[in-house]
């Protein structure tokens, strides 16, 4: 029985109407797709008859040219049995035009007798194997293609870990400048924080803390969040953290670190709308004053035996990005003896309530810590647990809050 030259869809056993939707692992319970590139009507005819034969749940298209090959939407084949002999292609050029067009498409090529070297070397061009023509029965070429579906699948399975792993490595360096061990080792204080990406995201955003004590004992704490999220915003994150751990430890007079770390956020970000909130609290070696900057940031909370204040300041002033002259009042206030400062970015506080479209801000935070107790060494991720129960599900935004207290 002879076909005429053209397109050929057919459905070898079981029979049945096919979606054509694009092809992925979760579609490997339907019939495979596969289409054949044959010029030759018997060798043609004699696949066809080879997978009848084998019982093969096979959906096939045949076409007789390359070119009608590469009009067919690839992405809803699943293997494309291939003759290195064509009228328009010849040898490696056919498969080499094919994985052009389509580098994730299986492809077994079709050889000769006499050609078998030929195989060998599409294969390291790209093919997941070669058949001889004359030399495979039905159940072979049904295990042929079956494996080359299943090998692409494995391949691409590797590369995804391969791409997780990298992903991986390069969270733990950006982990590594962006959430470093403060540098204070003053007995009279306790330093907690916890950091958690929004989303439960693999990538870290941009929100970043520290703590630098210098040599006369005074307690420089900052945090910070960039705009935006992914690597950029990481990158530009750990550039401030970085910049402002050195600025405090070389000396660097407190009220010029924010105009310098604004300079280097000028010269550091990646695109011009990038802008970055900034909280630094300054704890003299007394333990008894401190001194607030505040660059467009949420204020922190201290917390003493009279109770909780947000430590609003007079006026809202810009973050680093925004205004290029502008200036940061540093607010001073007289603290208790037993005191806990809580630093935190905005992702803490704008999670749900469940009550209406209510967000839990900071009066909802002051609250929710009235509940716990603020001395216990894990207070922090108390608080990030609390805010995502509320919000009933993870947090949208990356979190970082960090407390400092006296023992």
């Amino acid at each position: 029985m002879e076909r005429p030259p053209g397109r050929h869809p057919f459905t070898l056993t079981p029979p049945e109407t096919v979606n054509r939707a694009p092809r992925d692992s979760a579609a490997a319970s339907g019939p495979i797709r596969l289409l054949l590139v044959e010029d030759d009507d018997g060798d043609a005819l004699l696949v066809e008859e080879l997978f009848n034969i084998s019982g093969a749940y096979m959906e096939i298209i045949r076409v007789t040219t390359l070119a009608e090959a590469r009009r067919e939407n690839l992405a809803e084949i699943d293997c494309v049995l291939l003759d290195l002999d064509l009228p328009d292609a010849q040898g490696l050029s056919g498969l080499h035009k094919l994985k052009t067009d389509r580098a994730d498409v299986a492809v077994l090529v079709l050889t000769g007798l006499d050609d078998e070297r030929r195989g060998m070397e599409a294969v390291g061009a790209g093919a997941q194997d070669y058949l001889v023509k004359g030399q495979i029965d039905g159940q072979g070429l049904t295990r042929a293609v079956h494996y080359a579906v299943e090998r692409l699948r494995a391949d691409e399975a590797r590369r995804e870990l391969e791409v997780a792993r990298l992903h991986a490595e390069e969270n733990s360096r950006l982990e590594r400048g962006l959430l470093p061990a403060p540098l204070v080792d003053d007995t009279h204080l306790v330093l907690n924080a916890h950091y958690r990406p929004g989303r439960r995201r693999a990538l870290l955003g941009g929100d970043f803390y520290d703590a630098v004590q210098t040599a006369d004992g005074t307690v420089h704490a900052v945090i910070g969040d960039v705009s935006g999220h992914g690597p950029d915003a990481a990158a530009l994150g750990v550039s401030l953290r970085i910049a402002w751990r050195t600025l405090v430890i070389g000396g660097h007079a407190t009220e010029a670190l924010l105009p310098t770390l604004q300079v280097m956020h000028g010269h550091e970000r990646h695109h011009s709308w990038m802008f970055t909130t900034l909280c630094m609290a300054t704890v003299a070696p007394d333990k008894r004053h401190l001194t607030l900057r505040l660059a467009g940031h949420p204020p922190p909370l201290l917390i003493t035996a009279d109770g909780i204040e947000s430590m609003e300041p007079e006026k809202g002033e810009p973050p680093l990005g925004v205004v290029d002259d502008a200036r940061w009042t540093a607010y001073e206030h007289t603290l208790p003896e037993q005191w806990s400062l809580l630093l935190y970015t905005d992702g803490l506080i704008e999670g749900r309530t469940g009550v209406g479209n209510a967000r839990l801000g900071g009066e909802g935070l002051a609250a929710m810590l009235r509940g716990l107790d603020t001395n216990a060494p894990g207070l922090v991720a108390t608080l990030v647990e609390r805010a995502e129960e509320l919000n009933g599900g993870p947090l949208l935004d990356d979190v970082a809050a960090f407390v400092v207290r006296t023992r």
